[in-house]
């Protein structure tokens, strides 16, 4: 038995060695220089789009904030819906962990190269949800959309149905099933840390909850998550406040560590010792590119359903998201980190957090780090079941949609019940491999993007020449 059991040990740790190899590779070299230069590009090609049309997108998105609000029908959600639906996947436990980790692998100034990525990010994402929205279609009766569809429309035949048909593959692995097993393994893990909760019963309660929600569609979906995003932002920015007030002593040594240190991460007294300047920007980069999911092409499934007057409406929507979750929340993360003194502590990940929450709530910080990770991670489960049931839509047609629904319910509460070093990787690895078909099919339609945001600018200000006290 016990010599069966090391076989298997050793089976597991020979893949976990493989993949991290794999993961070393895409997301130490290949992925940064793909998705920093596809934003790059995309930053010039649209004049900084992420500047000129910032105003407009934060009065569009807090100007639809409708709790209670407006109801969906089978052509879709609001815009506000679509958006909420895209944050609730990409404020996750990575925001909690991915900028305790950057921290202590990449020291205080991996956080500003986190800023850069995500800056030039809100041009790649504009673009994705561009297109999502101009290429979206209508399937057995009801609007849908994603990288799938314009990959297509990028390139006709085979090597387009290759494309698609690798990215949906990735999406349902990485996001449906292996995604929410480690969500579900973040929710168990705090409950049972705050309040000595089984696991097993975590992972129970939480995929129940998670049925429900599935079972309920489209309607369904975008009702919880555009409740629960504005709560969750709520929370987690108001114990964040509270504790960077009590610390504010603190800010300005803080912001000066980010910015020093980005360049210089031995120069300031107390830097992580070994830090050099490709360790910042390589686990800055990584870490906010995998938190934003800018470039991934997970979020424009969500923003392709979107009730919107002009594709490149939603595009500018779309910034605002990874806006929120790399420039507020995971920036709240990190001073708070920085202002307590908790990476002297010597710990990383959810557990950093906890100790620099617990500098001021004391043991409370453990509960509220277990209810921010609930809504984090639930919040990320909907999201990414909603992504990866588009794709197995797509692969197998609808009446699939229920055995998609049994696997996701059943990988929630097996990954409640031990830890997933494997999955954890395995979900990198496809996250990774995700990035490539989306990218390839949304640089090859670069010309498309320019040429709707070009018309859309052209009618805006031929509106504002007729209505110049009109809305930006």
């Amino acid at each position: 038995m016990s010599l069966k059991c090391t076989f298997w040990g050793d089976v597991v740790d020979f893949i976990l060695d493989a993949v991290q190899g794999i993961n070393s590779f895409l997301w130490d070299f290949l992925l940064l220089l793909l998705l920093c230069s596809t934003g790059i590009y995309f930053t010039i090609r649209l004049k900084f789009v992420q500047i000129r049309k910032f105003k407009q997108g934060i009065k569009a998105v807090f100007g639809n904030i409708k709790l209670f609000g407006e109801k969906t029908n089978k052509d879709g959600m609001s815009s506000f819906q679509s958006l909420a639906t895209a944050i609730a996947a990409q404020v996750g436990t990575g925001n909690i962990a991915g900028a305790a980790t950057a921290i202590v692998s990449g020291g205080p100034g991996a956080i500003f190269w986190m800023w850069m990525s995500a800056f030039f990010g809100m041009a790649t994402i504009y673009a994705e949800a561009s297109l999502a929205q101009k290429y979206r279609t209508r399937v057995d009766g009801e609007i849908t959309g994603g990288p799938v569809y314009y990959i297509r429309a990028a390139f006709q035949g085979k090597f387009g149905k290759f494309l698609a048909g690798f990215f949906s593959v990735a999406v349902i692995l990485a996001l449906g099933f292996m995604g929410n097993m480690v969500q579900s393994n973040s929710i168990a893990d705090a409950f049972q840390q705050a309040f000595q909760i089984p696991t097993w019963v975590v992972g129970v309660v939480v995929a129940l909850l998670g049925a429900f929600v599935f079972l309920g569609g489209v309607k369904r979906i975008a009702s919880v998550t555009e409740k629960i995003v504005p709560l969750m932002a709520v929370l987690y920015i108001t114990g964040s406040f509270v504790v960077l007030v009590a610390n504010f002593q603190n800010l300005g040594n803080a912001f000066s560590q980010i910015f020093v240190q980005a360049f210089h991460p031995q120069a300031v007294a107390g830097g992580v010792a070994g830090i050099t300047i490709k360790e910042a920007i390589r686990y800055g980069v990584a870490r906010g590119l995998f938190s934003n999911e800018a470039g991934m092409g997970s979020t424009p499934h969500a923003h392709a359903l979107a009730k919107v007057k002009h594709p490149c409406e939603q595009g500018i929507v779309a910034m605002i998201g990874v806006f929120f979750d790399t420039f507020v929340v995971l920036t709240l993360t990190a001073l708070v980190i920085l202002s307590t003194g908790a990476l002297s502590t010597g710990t990383t990940g959810t557990q950093l957090a906890q100790n620099a929450f617990n500098s001021f709530f004391s043991s409370f910080g453990n509960i509220f780090i277990a209810v921010c990770m609930f809504f984090f991670a639930f919040s990320t489960i909907v999201g990414w079941y909603f992504f990866g049931e588009s794709n197995f839509r797509y692969l197998f047609g609808k009446k699939s949609k229920w055995v998609y629904s049994l696997l996701v319910v059943v990988f929630i509460v097996l990954g409640s019940l031990a830890k997933v070093d494997l999955v954890w990787a395995l979900t990198d690895m496809f996250n990774g491999m995700m990035v490539i078909p989306n990218l390839i099919g949304v640089l090859a339609l670069s010309g498309v993007v320019v040429k709707l945001s070009k018309a859309y600018e052209s009618e805006s200000e031929r509106l504002r020449s007729h209505h110049p006290k009109g809305n930006d």
